[in-house]
């Protein structure tokens, strides 16, 4: 079996709107989309969400594994928060991720390098 990614909001966004990339579009487009139940909630609670993006989501979603917050990733996640003071929804997506055994998706590595065991990958940077 392949290696497994958990992908970030702000990469999910960015790979419907198709402003990742073609070497990210790639790896993404790889494997079976996996999320935490963070990212499912913060996709859909933007303001300014356009139809053609709102749509590409629903579509999105569904196919996508969304990892919930179990006991040991709320754990995880009060470790994370204590020991390295980022933002819960960040704590949350690093827990799901090191409970999982994933490497993180995220155009937004700074938000998450503090937590040195988390494996992260910049679609970016590809």
């Amino acid at each position: 079996m392949g290696q497994g990614y958990l992908v970030d909001s702000n990469t999910v966004i960015d790979l419907l709107m198709l402003r990742i990339p073609d070497s990210g579009i790639k790896l993404l487009y790889s494997v079976k989309p996996a999320i935490s139940i963070i990212t499912r909630i913060e996709l859909f609670c933007k303001a300014d969400i356009e139809a053609i993006e709102l749509d590409r989501l629903y579509q999105f979603v569904p196919k996508a594994i969304i990892y919930q917050i179990t006991e040991e990733i709320a754990l995880a996640t009060i470790d994370i928060r204590i020991k390295y003071k980022i933002k819960l929804p960040d704590a949350i997506i690093a827990a799901t991720a090191l409970n999982q055994d994933l490497t993180l998706v995220t155009r937004n590595a700074k938000d998450f390098e503090k937590v040195k065991e988390l494996k992260l990958i910049n679609p970016y940077t590809l």
